[in-house]
């Protein structure tokens, strides 16, 4: 059993006899405590999809869920629902628009290295992959003889998403993004 400092987003755990997923995670540090942390978790009940935020201290233990990760791949959309279909065996996994909003922001029809996260067999979340490659659909034209330390601009990209791009990027380039803090990295490898 892990201790609620050791756990990491996208976690699935156990807790008043339900099964949560982490979503978010944010350590507070109380002055007047002799500096016991408490770690405040955003979490998602999985059966029901209610939100929940709970506080633990640093050294509480924790029960992780019973779940599992399977590699899958942005197969359709179905209206609302949004399908996965497990690499290996073909599994499809349905996500509600909503439930995946912030992860649709990095999925397209080429997004590798999607995993789904099950619990019994029920899908409960997506994990994406630490980087992805998307097309700027939108920006200010680059600018020639600009510096790669300059100032940035902002830049829309194929699904959405807004991040700041250094002024030598132009519109349909594809870049490499950190799906973890929203930011470009550089121009992805074009092959």
């Amino acid at each position: 059993m892990p201790k609620a400092s050791e756990i990491k987003k996208f976690a699935a755990i156990e807790h008043n006899g339900k099964v949560f997923l982490v979503k978010e995670i944010s350590k507070l540090t109380p002055s007047g405590r002799a500096g016991a942390s408490l770690y405040r978790m955003r979490l998602y009940d999985v059966a029901t999809g209610a939100k929940a935020d709970e506080s633990f201290k640093a050294d509480e233990m924790i029960n992780l869920a019973d779940f599992s990760r399977h590699q899958a791949s942005f197969s359709y959309i179905d209206g609302d629902e949004y399908v996965f279909m497990d690499d290996e065996d073909y599994t499809p996994y349905n996500f509600n628009k909503e439930a995946i909003a912030e992860e649709l922001l990095f999925i397209t029809e080429e997004t590798k290295g999607i995993q789904i996260l099950t619990v019994d067999g029920s899908p409960v979340a997506i994990e994406l992959p630490a980087t992805v490659d998307l097309v700027i659909v939108e920006t200010d034209p680059s600018i020639k003889g600009a510096s790669a330390s300059a100032r940035t601009k902002p830049a829309v990209l194929s699904t959405g998403l807004t991040v700041q791009v250094p002024e030598y990027i132009a519109s349909g380039e594809k870049i490499k993004i950190n799906t973890t803090e929203h930011k470009f990295m550089s121009r992805a490898d074009s092959k």
